[in-house]
């Protein structure tokens, strides 16, 4: 990165921060492109709120900045957002429900916290389903995706566009886990894993021997730290930003789901936007998705090699292993296939095998 790309944060109830990213154990990261295209027609003025649940070092959290530098450069500044970083104004779930109450702008949630208001999204949680980067963004972008956005209309909720949270890789302090039988403690008790309030999610760490406990992210670091859960569940990048490593000895390189991020604002504030700031407010989230997902890329492996050079114990799977999980989750199919859509799962797959040729 040849230059440091300075953001600004507002806090509740603090000043306005300025930070740069560019320091001694930050990747190089891509600057974001150039903002370019005309400014449009003035349609009065907005100050968008929006709640993320990630730090400010994250890659949502970037995105998210550039997002808004999108709409205050293109509207000559009567188009601002305020984002509001690690679960400040609630978790998912409950920033969904001001969305819809119309307290809250934005937010950016896992699809897995979505699945209750299209079903169709549950299909990202089924275990193994993605095996590649490529091949998610393949299905992200396809019409397959485009429809579950759209089933979203009449929920209160407008759905604007995905972008990557990620491969979910285990964590845990008890001990380090290379098979299912680690996860189930065959002499010793399973592993208390927390997870997100998802019915797949819980049924693959129940497929596995464990014990899993939903639990809101916000409230995640002080459990590790207390040992009311053993272990975790996310993508790297949001194991390290989240200083998760301080509380976790181990780490397994599991990939087992692939869940994207979902960019959505309340359908209050869009259906009070001029046509033409819609048009703009959609086309800026699909360029800060593209960004976000780059973004992720690049601090993926990266924020692996952070955790272990800071002391997780990392366990990277053989495809032999891996196949072990593979086999010990197949009953999660089982179950969720004919709820989730057989027909559906079939066009993802589908999507997966062409973005493979």
């Amino acid at each position: 990165m040849t230059a440091i790309w300075r953001s600004t944060l507002t806090l509740v109830g603090a000043t306005t921060l300025t930070f740069g990213m560019a320091h001694a154990q930050s990747p190089e990261l891509s600057d974001p492109p150039a903002i370019e295209g005309d400014i449009v027609a003035d349609h009065g003025s907005h100050t968008l709120r929006m709640g993320i649940g990630l730090s400010e070092t994250s890659p949502q959290f970037l995105s998210s900045q550039y997002f808004g530098e999108i709409l205050e450069q293109r509207t000559d500044g009567r188009i601002t957002v305020n984002v509001f970083p690690n679960s400040q104004l609630g978790d998912d779930v409950q920033m969904m429900e001001m969305l819809q109450t119309g307290t809250l702008d934005m937010t950016y949630p896992s699809s897995s916290a979505t699945t209750g208001y299209v079903q169709a999204l549950s299909a990202f949680d089924l275990p193994f389903l993605l095996p590649s980067r490529e091949a998610a963004i393949a299905v992200m972008q396809s019409d397959v995706a485009q429809e579950m956005l759209d089933g979203f209309e009449g929920t209160g909720l407008k759905a604007l566009t995905f972008s990557e949270n990620g491969y979910r890789q285990l964590s845990n302090s008890a001990r380090p886990v290379e098979t299912p039988e680690d996860v189930a403690g065959l002499d010793v008790r399973g592993l208390s894993v927390r997870t997100m309030q998802n019915p797949v999610h819980l049924a693959i760490w129940e497929a596995l021997g464990a014990n899993p406990t939903p639990m809101a992210f916000g409230e995640l670091f002080s459990a590790l730290e207390q040992g009311v859960v053993d272990g975790q569940e996310n993508p790297w990048s949001t194991i390290l930003t989240s200083n998760f490593n301080e509380v976790q000895d181990y780490g397994t390189e599991t990939r087992h789901v692939y869940t994207p991020f979902i960019m959505m604002l309340s359908e209050r504030t869009w259906d009070r936007m001029a046509p033409e700031y819609q048009e703009l407010v959609l086309e800026a989230a699909r360029q800060s998705a593209e960004y976000e997902i780059q973004l992720s890329a690049e601090y993926d492996d990266w924020s692996r090699d952070q955790l272990e050079a800071r002391g997780m114990q990392i366990t990277r799977l053989s495809d032999e292993q891996l196949a072990a999980f593979q086999e010990a989750v197949q009953p999660v199919y089982e179950e969720w296939a004919p709820r989730i859509g057989e027909d559906l799962i079939a066009e993802i797959q589908q999507i997966v095998e062409d973005s493979s040729n």
